[in-house]
C-alpha cells in the first residue's frame, strides 16, 4: 500500500472535502481522487461516500481511520529518525510571534536549530497577534507563538496552549510599591504604566480593566517596557514569561486580580507541516516547558 494513499483518505476525512484536502496535500484534486479510488481498490472497500455537500466515511472508512493514521505516524517517524540521525533537515521555516513570545521562546529554539541542523532555514517576524494570525491564515508563515487573545481562533486556525504565565507589574526598587506581595489593578490604576503597544493582548487586557488609566509609553517590545521602568517613566506592566530576563534594579509584583496570561501555538488546521516545521514545533514546546519548570505553571499542551 502507498501511504501517500492513506494521508489523501485522512485529508478527506478532516476536510469534509476533496478540493480541501487537495489543497492541503498539495495536489490536484483530479489526482486526490483517482488515488482514493485506487486505495478503495486495493482495499476492496468503499472508504467514503461523494456528494456535492462533499464526502464522508462508510462504516468501513471510518473504521479504518484509525489504522491509516498509526500506519501514516509510523512512516513520517521513520523518516524523522532518518532525517535526524545524519543531521540532514533541509527546508525553510516561517515562524511569527509577538516581541515577548520571540524574545522568550522562538529566539532559544533559533539558537538550538542553528546549532542541532545547519541544514535548515528559517526566517522569524514580529507583530501582534492578530497580525501573525492573520499571516499564518494567509500562508506566510508556517507556525506561530502567539500571547492568546481574548477573542476566538479566525477560520482555519488552530490554537495550541503551550504556557501561561502570570500577570503583573515592574517597578523601580524605590517605588512606594517595591515592597509589596502583590498588587491590584485598582491600586495599579493610580500610576503612570508603560505597557505594550496598541494591538497587543497586554494592551487590550489594560484598557478592558482601567479604560481612563494613563499610559505613558506604548513600547513595541518587553525589553522597552522594563527599560523605560529603570528610567523612571512609570509603572510597567508585562506578563513574566521567564524570571531570567528582568533588567537589573527592577521588582516584579503580581496582580492578584488578574487572570494568567496564555500563550498558544498557533497552525493552519488543513495543512499538514513539513518535517522541518514539526522539528521546529517539537523545540518550542519543549522550550515551553522549561520556562513552565521555571514558572512553577505545569506544563501545557492543549
Amino acid at each position: 500500500m502507498r501511504v501517500e494513499r492513506a494521508r489523501y483518505f485522512l485529508a478527506a476525512v478532516r476536510t469534509g472535502s476533496l478540493r480541501s484536502a487537495a489543497a492541503a496535500c498539495g495536489v490536484s484534486q483530479p489526482t486526490i481522487g483517482q488515488q482514493l479510488t485506487l486505495l478503495e481498490e486495493e482495499l476492496d472497500a468503499v472508504l467514503l461516500t461523494r456528494s456535492r455537500q462533499g464526502v464522508r466515511t462508510t462504516p468501513a472508512g471510518e473504521a479504518l481511520v484509525g489504522p491509516l493514521s498509526r500506519l501514516v505516524a509510523a512512516e513520517d517517524t521513520v523518516r524523522e529518525a532518518a532525517l535526524a540521525s545524519n543531521g540532514t533537515y533541509q527546508g525553510r521555516v516561517a515562524v511569527g510571534g509577538g516581541s515577548v513570545t520571540v524574545e522568550t521562546v522562538v529566539a532559544p529554539v533559533v539558537g538550538r536549530l542553528l546549532t542541532d541542523h545547519p541544514g535548515l532555514r528559517f526566517s522569524v517576524r514580529e507583530g501582534s497577534s492578530a497580525d501573525i494570525e492573520r499571516a499564518v491564515a494567509a500562508g506566510d508563515l508556517d507556525l506561530a507563538v502567539v500571547t492568546t487573545p481574548s477573542r476566538p481562533a479566525p477560520r482555519g486556525l488552530v490554537r495550541r496552549r503551550i504556557l501561561v504565565a502570570p500577570l503583573g507589574v515592574h517597578t523601580r526598587f524605590d517605588h512606594p510599591l517595591a515592597g509589596r506581595r502583590d498588587v491590584t489593578w485598582d491600586e495599579l490604576g493610580r500610576w503612570p504604566i508603560v505597557t505594550m503597544r496598541p494591538g497587543t493582548v497586554l494592551h487590550q487586557r489594560l484598557r478592558e480593566r482601567l479604560p481612563d488609566a494613563e499610559a505613558t509609553v506604548e513600547a513595541m517590545s518587553a525589553r522597552t517596557v522594563q527599560t523605560m521602568v529603570a528610567q523612571g517613566a512609570g509603572v510597567g506592566l508585562l506578563a513574566r514569561f521567564d524570571p531570567r530576563q528582568t533588567v537589573a534594579g527592577l521588582a516584579w509584583l503580581p496582580l492578584a486580580d488578574a487572570d494568567p496570561v496564555e500563550v498558544s501555538l498557533v497552525q493552519r488546521a488543513d495543512s499538514r507541516p513539513s518535517r522541518s516545521a514539526v522539528v521546529v514545533r517539537r523545540l518550542i514546546r519543549a522550550r515551553a516547558d522549561e520556562l513552565a519548570d521555571r514558572l512553577g505553571s505545569g506544563r501545557w499542551d492543549q
